[in-house]
């Protein structure tokens, strides 16, 4: 009989006030000697950019971080996938002592990234083979504009799995799919003996088992992490799998933890201060709508368009007259959000407009969470170029009527084509996701060329 006992994390999205003792508890629980082995794994979106460190040092803080932890493999999330562009990703693990596994992304031309692997097969010190497999979310949409081809997860599965037969014991999936499709691979593939997943942030506390198959989660930003024990047999063959998930709270703290943490916050502040964006007139003070208006224009010189629309509830805090810095924008703008330009016939922008209308007041304080919203409220719809008669429910486009039959260019972002309040843009838009500038970035770049640091503001870099 061999016992091995299986450490987990995931969707950590550097909530960097739990990592002292995480890493503490996994630094011990991998030197456990009741058991024969100890493995440790992360199943993606372990950096966020709404964090400061991360933001200042593209992830590589985190990186830096996880090497602590001891990982014998991960996977990606689309924290890393996808908020970053193409080049920082290629980078993103060059210092990394632990392999990414990672079966359905590929460069455009096809091939692997340089990075990552498809698979990984692991020989225990009894001599079972352990197949590792890793998937993450395959949201063409979203990584075909940042240059990379996602396949999905049928296409990879039937690809895959006949060329490991035969040379694997037990196979273990890391995935960043959500509860749902690990349930789908779970239904599909009864093969499959453990899923360690991702993304949806379901807490698990003593795992799930489906169609014979357990699927494990530990909830978000490590509030938990995943124990789990396998008790294999004299000839390789999983007998039991026992889940379990210790709650972060529950771990004892140290006196110097707090000063770590806010370590973490203040280096990130201090890089980012460092970084002069834009010096802005008196009209910028304190003044929210100010920020949306010049958010407006940002987005619409961005894409290309003369009409543009934001959500007031993406503006944590104004922005502020003089020097802003990228510590201001990120504070103000933490979301991975990017611009996207959008065709719609003038019909289908008035349908558009009328959903916003219909919906504008229980939007206001709607509270929402997830689709890379960093906020608390969804907020006021604001426009440029977009006027709204609600006695005649008439639209006007830069001062006309609409025209239903003309094609109309507008700019917003990923995040109404995700949310469920305005179908028409999913169902009938020709949407071009903008990639990779995040929407601050576009914001940071816009008012660098419009209110410029002069040589008085001692900046060099400007340029978000």
């Amino acid at each position: 009989m061999e016992t091995i006992r299986i450490l987990h994390t995931n969707d950590l999205h550097s909530h960097f006030e739990h990592f002292p003792k995480i890493g503490r508890y996994l630094k011990k629980a991998q030197a456990d000697k009741s058991v024969d082995q100890v493995y440790t794994f992360d199943a993606g979106d372990f950096m966020d950019r709404s964090h400061p460190l991360t933001d200042a040092t593209k992830g590589q803080a985190n990186v830096k971080l996880m090497n602590n932890f001891n990982y014998d493999a991960v996977t990606i999330g689309n924290n890393e996938g996808i908020s970053n562009s193409h080049e920082v990703l290629e980078h993103l693990f060059d210092h990394a002592n632990f392999p990414v596994i990672l079966a359905n992304l590929r460069e455009e031309d096809g091939s692997m990234p340089k990075w990552a692997v498809k698979d990984k097969i692991i020989n225990t010190k009894k001599g079972t083979r352990i197949a590792l497999i890793g998937l993450t979310a395959a949201y063409p949409m979203s990584y075909e504009p940042n240059h990379w081809h996602i396949m999905m997860l049928k296409e990879t599965m039937d690809d895959l799995l006949p060329k490991l037969k035969g040379k694997y014991d037990v196979l273990i999936m890391i995935t960043h799919i959500g509860l749902n499709m690990d349930r789908w691979l779970a239904k599909n593939y009864p093969g499959i003996d453990l899923i360690i997943g991702g993304h949806s942030h379901d807490l698990l506390k003593k795992g799930e088992e489906d169609n014979g198959v357990w699927i494990t989660q530990t909830g978000k930003w490590g509030n938990y992490v995943g124990d789990i024990k396998l008790e294999i047999n004299d000839q390789h063959c999983v007998q039991k799998i026992s889940p379990t998930t210790v709650p972060t709270a529950s771990m004892p703290a140290k006196s110097g933890d707090n000063a770590i943490i806010q370590g973490y916050r203040d280096k990130g502040k201090e890089l980012l201060k460092a970084h002069k964006v834009a010096d802005l007139p008196e009209k910028f003070a304190d003044d929210k709508e100010a920020a949306i208006q010049a958010s407006l224009d940002a987005i619409a010189d961005f894409a290309g368009t003369d009409i543009a629309m934001l959500s007031s509830g993406l503006f944590l805090v104004p922005f502020k007259k003089r020097i802003l810095t990228k510590y201001d924008l990120q504070k103000a703008l933490p979301h991975s959000m990017h611009v996207v330009r959008s065709t719609l016939k003038g019909s289908d922008l008035w349908r558009l407009v009328m959903e916003i209308e219909k919906n504008r007041h229980y939007l206001d304080h709607f509270p929402l969470k997830g689709m890379s919203f960093r906020g608390k409220i969804f907020g006021q719809m604001y426009y440029k170029g977009i006027k709204f008669d609600p006695r005649t429910r008439i639209v006007y486009v830069n001062g006309k009527e609409i025209d239903p039959n003309r094609e109309y260019q507008i700019a917003g972002l990923d995040h109404y084509i995700l949310v469920p309040f305005f179908p028409t843009l999913a169902i009938v838009g020709e949407n071009k996701f903008l990639f990779p500038q995040f929407l601050r970035e576009v914001v940071g770049n816009y008012l660098a060329k419009k209110y410029p640091v002069n040589a008085r503001s001692e900046s060099n870099d400007t340029k978000y």
